[in-house]
């Protein structure tokens, strides 16, 4: 499938790969066995995309941030070794009820909303991580968003992984790199939810999974020890 689909390790390429060939070949022997150098969080939540206030057209409404749990300081002391994160987000959509009378027109009618993600970048804080989603999300939903100022590490990154409504993307840098990147926020994008007005569906809330993964070279310090005693004590200072 490489050979035919990735003329070039580029983020095109990669996009006509996983356009031809979806997200890759299921791999048994990792769904079975577990291992100290790989570590995944799993999430399940609901957020309400819009509201609406009085008489106004509806807003976006609900963002979540979600921090990850990676051990930065055995992240450090990794240094220059590689490292791989995969973020996958997923949920379901409603069709637009007069599809089927008025055909698609436009690129937001089909689908009820959009969700998007986005990771922090190093020396950057909630607040500033947060300005940045909300700038892009408005700047996308008023068609201002053009691409580019995204993270150079994500395989797709935001132009491409952000189509249907399953969107997977793969970071690969350095474990310092990853150190600085402890943040992951999900935002709505637009759909007919917030535009079809007369529909009253603004204020539905929506469902999604989030996967996310990250996994090292072999090495000999255990990531998943390290994460499940800063849970434990997460957990006894909350009890």
């Amino acid at each position: 499938m490489r050979q035919d689909f990735l003329a070039a390790g580029t983020k095109a390429g990669y996009e006509n790969l996983f356009k031809h060939c979806g997200f890759g070949v299921p791999d048994l022997s990792r769904a079975l066995w577990s291992a100290g150098d790989s570590l995944t969080m799993i999430v399940e939540d609901h957020l309400r995309p819009f509201m609406r206030q009085g008489t106004k057209p509806p807003t976006a409404r609900d963002m979540h941030l979600h921090l990850l749990p990676w051990p930065q300081e055995e992240l450090l002391n990794l240094g220059n070794i590689e490292v791989e994160m995969r973020v996958t987000l997923s949920y379901f959509v409603e069709p637009n009820p007069g599809i089927a009378e008025r055909g698609i027109k436009g690129r937001y009618r089909y689908e009820s909303h959009g969700l998007r993600f986005d990771v922090s970048r190093p020396n950057e804080d909630r607040d500033q991580f947060r300005q940045r989603i909300n700038k892009r999300a408005r700047d996308e939903e008023e068609g201002g968003y053009q691409g580019g100022g995204s993270d150079p590490n994500w395989l797709l990154g935001t132009q491409t992984r952000h189509r249907g409504s399953l969107h997977s993307d793969i970071w690969r840098g350095t474990a310092a790199e990853l150190a600085g990147r402890g943040m992951l926020g999900i935002y709505p994008a637009l759909g007919w939810w917030k535009t079809l007005v007369k529909q009253q569906r603004y204020d539905d809330t929506v469902r999604y999974s989030l996967v996310v993964s990250i996994k090292t070279q072999q090495t000999d310090i255990d990531l998943y020890a390290a994460v499940e005693t800063l849970i434990e004590a997460q957990v006894a200072v909350l009890v």
